[in-house]
């Protein structure tokens, strides 16, 4: 069953199963949304558990050079990568401060332009507060949104080190009080398109998103049986996946 079919209050620690490279860039706060085919049905922590598929080094280098030129438009030119993409493994956790459908991103003024490049799938879940494990550790992961095992969970809150994001993101609340207030279609009003058609393309961004689309898109049809979220641009919806 998809997180979204069950109720917030199931959720004890939960955790997502996402592939590599995707999985390390969110904990390392360089990817600040994770896009889906369907809306976040938490707030607060989610723990990132990275799937058994060992990535291509060609796929690295293209959600690389993707997150380069989109933190570029930003004016953040140095971005320190991960080292390793571990796989079957814990990585470490975000919050999910909130979700908002793909037109409400691209349209949003109040965040960075990058921001906005991002995701194009049709929810975006709101990343914010990236920590990693020192030492990952291995264990399964499954489909959908699922609780951590209280030996895992216990031993994993331990071993969280906070990671400096390139750019922070501070995600606006329509609603302080309430946490589940940016949901969506909670954005007051945008103009379809607007703001997302000022952002300048270069030939280099250009190439960047065509290129992380291409991996995403090609991983995907390689791994059928796992399908992996696609936040680029056109790439279109999304499911979780199962490690081993």
């Amino acid at each position: 069953m998809r997180g979204w079919g069950r109720n917030e209050s199931n959720y004890r620690n939960p955790c997502l199963t996402m592939h590599q490279p995707w999985a390390s860039l969110l904990v390392h706060g360089i990817k600040r949304i994770e896009g889906r085919s369907w809306p976040a049905p938490i707030r607060g922590r989610l723990w990132i558990h990275a799937a058994s598929k060992v990535p291509e080094p060609d796929t690295i280098k293209a959600m690389e050079d993707f997150y380069r030129e989109i933190y570029a438009v930003n004016g953040v030119t140095h971005i320190e990568f991960p080292e390793h993409y571990p796989v079957s493994r814990l990585l470490g956790c975000v919050e999910i401060v909130g979700c908002v459908t793909c037109e409400e991103l691209v349209s949003w003024d109040a965040i960075p332009e990058g921001v906005r490049l991002e995701g194009q799938t049709a929810f975006v879940w709101l990343c914010e507060q990236p920590q990693k494990l020192v030492v990952p550790f291995e264990m399964r992961g499954y489909q959908g949104v699922y609780n951590l095992e209280r030996k895992i969970y216990e031993s994993a809150v331990r071993g969280l080190t906070s990671i400096s994001s390139p750019l922070p993101v501070k995600f606006p609340l329509p609603n302080p009080q309430d946490r589940f207030s940016l949901k969506p279609g909670s954005l007051a009003s945008y103009s379809s398109g607007s703001s997302s058609s000022k952002i300048g393309k270069s030939p280099a961004l250009q190439a960047a998103i065509d290129g992380a689309r291409t991996a995403a898109t090609q991983f995907s049809k390689n791994n059928s049986s796992e399908p992996t979220a696609l936040t680029i641009e056109g790439s279109g919806k999304a499911a979780s996946s199962r490690a081993k």
